[in-house]
């Protein structure tokens, strides 16, 4: 007898079986067989096997679903029917397989993405190789969670475009942040565009990868990235435009220069659009960039943004109270006043480069 016989007689007996255990049994033995029997298994054989099991899982408890998805997988057989309809099942049948098995082929991954649940997509994120279709499909269809485990998974290869949509989500979602500050292949445009709204730590992990990369390439990463955040913060406030030919008239007369901050920040909130532009403006940032980092009293990124562009100490301690607005008293004032003195000019400007936002008009 030749070794395909009993491989054929046992597809036929599978075929004919109607007991499902019987039939489970039947599936482990020639599995065994196709297992012990590398490149003597004709593509038909496969076929006839990957057909006959799909029909024998539709017809089983998800207990035994179980055991025979653990026991395909491991046996890593191109049993592709096989292996999508027990990644469609429910998710502790299907994990394993979404996860291991090389059968499935890119279209039934982006197709499990677009339809199953979220804890299917994650089981997606932890595959070997993914794709850069279907790491887009993850970014369009998971929840931040399965965006921080696709990133963190660094075989997955993830385009421009994905990336792109990563820094739309990151922007607002600080689950995202340490994905996507330690993933290595993230775009200098997109790691620059989120350096201010991460923690102090991920910045120093930052700055400290990039320590050696050029100004100039620098400078192209920012030109290029934050045309589109500027869009994604386009509001603008009532007296937008009164508050630019005001700044304009201001800087005609000679008066645009770091102390009118002061000035401006003593008249509260009838200046604050004004206050706001005039910042910008002698820092060489935008107005959104400049709202935002108000908005969220994040004192360490105004402390930066002084420094890098020369303010005094005294000038800096005047606007601390316009930053964080409650709880600042002399104390805590001064305190901030002498760590800023402490920071070298060179290194805050440095710093600033990863994260400036410039408008292109």
């Amino acid at each position: 007898m030749t070794a395909a016989m009993p491989k054929f007689s046992l597809l036929l007996d599978l075929a004919k079986e109607p007991s499902s255990d019987k039939r489970r049994d039947l599936l482990h033995q020639i599995t065994d067989i196709f297992i012990s029997s590398p490149g003597q298994i004709s593509s038909a054989s496969y076929a006839a096997l990957d057909e006959l099991a799909v029909a024998v899982l539709s017809d089983v408890t998800s207990e035994v679903r179980s055991d025979l998805a653990h026991t395909f997988m491991e046996s890593a057989l191109p049993l592709r029917r096989t292996a999508r309809q027990l990644a469609m099942t429910d998710i502790e049948v299907a994990r394993p397989v979404i996860e291991h098995w090389a059968a499935l082929s890119d279209a039934d991954l982006l197709e499990i993405v677009a339809t199953k649940s979220q804890e299917h997509l994650m089981a997606v994120t932890r595959r070997a190789d993914i794709a850069e279709p279907i790491s887009d499909a993850l970014v369009a269809h998971g929840e931040d969670q399965v965006v921080a485990s696709l990133l963190a998974n660094n075989s997955a290869r993830i385009g421009q475009p994905t990336f792109d949509k990563v820094l739309a989500r990151a922007l607002t979602s600080p689950v995202l942040h340490v994905p996507v500050a330690r993933r290595q292949d993230v775009p200098l445009s997109v790691m620059s565009a989120l350096y201010n709204c991460f923690s102090v730590e991920l910045r120093k992990e930052v700055l400290k990868r990039y320590e050696s990369i050029a100004p100039e390439a620098l400078d192209v990463a920012l030109e290029r990235s934050w045309t589109r955040v500027e869009k994604m913060y386009n509001a603008l406030p009532d007296d937008f435009e009164a508050a630019q030919r005001k700044l304009k008239q201001l800087e005609n007369a000679g008066e645009l220069k770091p102390a009118l901050l002061a000035r401006l920040a003593g008249e509260g909130a009838g200046a604050r659009t004004l206050f706001v532009l005039a910042f910008g403006r002698l820092t060489d940032e935008s107005y959104h960039v400049i709202f935002r980092l108000l908005e969220a009293r994040d004192l360490d990124a105004i402390a930066l943004l002084c420094r890098a562009a020369g303010f005094s100490r005294a000038l800096f301690m005047t606007l601390i109270p316009s930053v964080v607005k409650t709880g600042c008293d002399a104390a805590m004032t001064e305190s901030c006043g002498f760590i800023y003195e402490k920071v070298v000019v060179a290194s805050a400007q440095r710093a600033v480069r990863f994260w400036k936002l410039r408008a292109l008009v």
